[in-house]
């Protein structure tokens, strides 16, 4: 999805310095540290919406079984990840989805005038870990197509405890560190860096993840 260039004209500037301050938390964080985290990244109501959204599909069947790989390499395999998807997309008119890719656009032109990253588009979706559902331990970017650039995921769990699993596990070169996935937490790293794997989760489990491509 290609990026929509105006959307800071469409911000009051209280919400532009709001924002602003919690996307250099997340991108300090990522400087720190390999790997961003902010709280409130989606605000509380977009969250409660999205998550609404995702549940609706559920119930409807619209979630895919995800797979791995690309074009001729696309494979499912529920030994390796167990997740069900559904893309989001301006196409679906859907009040709340819109309002997300407003959020994405701020943030991609926050990160090219700031960062320099030359981000160009991006793609998202829905992810529901139900109980006893994982990812096993990959890299986001094809081996065929370095297009991902950066990798995001936007909890939308409520009251989640330690003992319900379901923690991002990363990799680090001489560490592994596990983030919960508490609602109103967001994760920012880089795509071909950061071996990662999502925990066997004991209940079900909920996100928007997804990619900035150049």
């Amino acid at each position: 999805m290609t990026l929509n260039n105006g959307i800071f004209t469409q911000l009051s500037s209280l919400s532009i310095i709001s924002l602003e301050n919690i996307f250099n938390k997340l991108v300090d964080s990522f400087v720190e540290n390999k790997i961003g985290v902010a709280e409130n990244f989606l605000s509380e109501t977009l969250s409660l919406h999205l998550k609404e959204n995702l549940i609706a599909l559920y119930s409807m069947k619209l979630l895919k079984v995800a797979g791995t790989g690309n074009d001729a390499g696309f494979k499912q395999d529920n030994k390796f990840r167990t997740d069900i998807i559904y893309w989001l997309d301006r196409k679906h008119n859907n009040v709340y989805e819109n309002s997300f890719f407003d959020l994405m656009d701020s943030f991609v032109s926050f990160l090219n005038k700031t960062c320099y990253t030359s981000i160009t588009s991006y793609e998202f979706h829905y992810a529901l870990y139900e109980k006893g559902s994982f990812y096993k331990k990959h890299i986001d970017q094809f081996k065929s197509n370095d297009s991902r650039q950066y990798s995001m995921i936007m909890y939308l769990n409520n009251e989640w405890k330690e003992n319900d699993g379901g923690e991002l596990c990363v990799h680090h070169k001489n560490r592994v560190e596990n983030i919960s996935p508490i609602g109103g937490k967001t994760g920012f790293f880089k795509s071909s860096e950061l071996e990662h794997e999502v925990l066997a989760s004991n209940k079900p489990r909920m996100s928007v993840t997804g990619w900035l491509k150049s």
